[in-house]
């Protein structure tokens, strides 16, 4: 399946989707996509699992919290308003120069700090709490 097709993607469910962007990578990135899915949904159990912008995972509650993009050499998980975010574990490593977005580049072969990781979505999930209760 092609991520772009919008007939083949036509009728699925995002979480449909998402798996089979796992399953087409068929390699590291897909494992570190589905371990990333994994940490997500433990961190914040009701998250709401979307597809944007022609193909990419994404994760909201009250507002997008975080995406999971797959390039040849990376995984990128991109958080919405990162900047805003404590980073103590020092996870955020790409997207450094903007004033809203920060992301994580995973390479082959990387260790995920999970606990580090489960801390900053939760935070993430927060502060888009905190905006709508505003």
């Amino acid at each position: 399946m092609n991520g772009t097709d919008k007939n083949a993607d036509a009728g699925k469910s995002p979480s449909d989707l998402i798996d089979a962007r796992i399953a087409e990578l068929c390699d590291w990135r897909g494992d570190m996509l589905a371990r990333l899915r994994q940490l997500i949904r433990e961190a914040d159990p009701e998250v709401v699992e979307e597809w944007k912008w022609r193909g990419v995972p994404v994760w909201s509650h009250d507002g997008i919290v975080c995406t999971g993009e797959t390039y040849k050499s990376v995984v990128k998980m991109t958080f919405a308003k990162g900047a805003s975010l404590p980073d103590p574990a020092g996870l955020f490593n790409a997207s450094l120069d903007g004033n809203t977005r920060r992301a994580i580049d995973l390479r082959e072969g990387e260790k995920i700090n999970e606990a580090a990781l489960k801390a900053l979505i939760q935070a993430a999930v927060a502060l888009n709490g905190s905006k709508r209760r505003r």
